[in-house]
């Protein structure tokens, strides 16, 4: 498991510079804190690391007045940065394959911390499924279980406002001030108020189609399960299932008629094993299991704040025109590329991280990666 620790402010200001430099995403960042030890190490490695990587020009580096004037702005508008070595970051969370390494929260912190259940599910619903998700989302509210969702239309909404006076958290695929869809504002300013509302983006950052899945799994991430209420077959909806099987949750889904197409996401789940949800009942018995005990986590190293990670320059240049050429346009998974280079694996590593900071290579959900189109 990490290890935890509250950061220094300059400590949490290396951080947010760290994981909003260029071409570092949240794998990158926990990549380079292991070799480096600490983020304001990693940051004075980054320009070195893309140029071996076989970038030509500098790569950005976020500015310390930048960040310096985010958190800032963040404190103004009630909001607290939570980075994922510290005690309020959400416990399940910190066990994906990757976590983000800041979220920024406004609310009741509290609420991250007890067990939740995601309730997601179509943005054009039909009354019965609201009505549903109203009644399945108030009793489990009641139950003890925390609902969190993505505070869009339709399912979403619903979800939110029957968990209103147990607890609800509410991941936003923009920034934490900034409220989408508008018709949501009042909802938004009651779960300030009396639940959760938790972003990965900056202050500010509208919301983009490439935001959501990221979003998505947030959800899913600090879920003990997903309960997909309605959700037709490319439904975000469905990626939120997916990423919670993948994150090992328990994933339900109430079915529906086939004579309606927003159902046919749903249908299809339980047949490719969800479990299916006729009432409440059905999910309380599934979670009381994880709910008396920690789930199964794949283990993880601590977080190294003192202890670098250092390999050899000379391995390093002799293992790159190795790895460059297994490397290709299609993804291919890093434990394959592992075994077919038979290198060790924190050199693979080191060298995908060089490539990934000098923009040449792209990761994927599955754990692969691919030179960049």
């Amino acid at each position: 498991m990490f290890t935890e620790k509250s950061l220094s402010a300059s400590e949490k200001l290396d951080w947010l510079r760290l994981i909003r430099s260029e071409n570092v995403g949240p794998i990158t960042f926990m990549q380079l804190l292991r070799r480096f030890g600490d983020a304001g190490s990693a940051l004075d490695a980054i320009p070195e690391l893309a140029r071996k990587g076989g970038r030509k020009r500098p790569i950005r580096i976020f500015a310390k007045g930048a960040a310096t004037r985010e958190l800032e702005e963040l404190a103004a508008y009630g909001g607290k940065m939570l980075a994922l070595c510290e005690p309020d970051y959400p416990p399940l969370l910190k066990h994906i394959p990757d976590p983000p390494p800041l979220v920024s929260a406004k609310g009741h912190l509290a609420l991250l911390k007890n067990d939740m259940i995601g309730v997601v599910g179509s943005r054009n619903a039909s009354a019965v499924a609201l009505n549903l998700t109203r009644n399945f989302s108030a009793r489990l509210g009641e139950a003890g279980l925390v609902i969190t969702s993505g505070l869009a239309r339709g399912i979403d909404k619903a979800a939110h406002e029957a968990s209103l006076a147990t607890g609800t958290v509410a991941v936003v695929g923009g920034g934490l001030n900034v409220i989408y869809p508008k018709e949501n504002t009042d909802l938004h300013h009651r779960i300030e108020e009396s639940g959760c509302i938790l972003a990965e983006q900056s202050l500010g950052v509208q919301p983009q189609a490439r935001h959501f899945p990221r979003r998505n799994r947030l959800i899913s991430g600090m879920a003990l399960g997903i309960l997909v209420m309605e959700a037709t077959p490319k439904s975000g909806s469905l990626i939120t299932a997916r990423l919670a099987a993948e994150h090992g949750r328990e994933v339900f889904a109430v079915p529906g008629s086939p004579m309606d197409p927003r159902a046919s996401g749903t249908n299809s789940l339980i047949k490719n094993g969800a479990i299916l949800a006729q009432n409440v009942e059905d999910i309380l018995k599934e979670l009381s299991s994880l709910r008396s005990r920690p789930l199964s986590e794949p283990d993880q190293p601590p977080l190294p704040f003192e202890q670098p990670m250092n390999i050899p320059e000379s391995e390093l240049e002799k293992a790159r025109p190795k790895l460059l050429a297994l490397l290709s346009p299609v993804p291919i998974n890093i434990d394959e590329l592992i075994r077919l280079s038979e290198l060790p694996p924190a050199l693979v590593l080191s060298l995908l991280l060089e490539l990934e900071l000098a923009g040449r290579i792209e990761r994927h959900f599955g754990n692969r990666v691919s030179f960049a189109g």
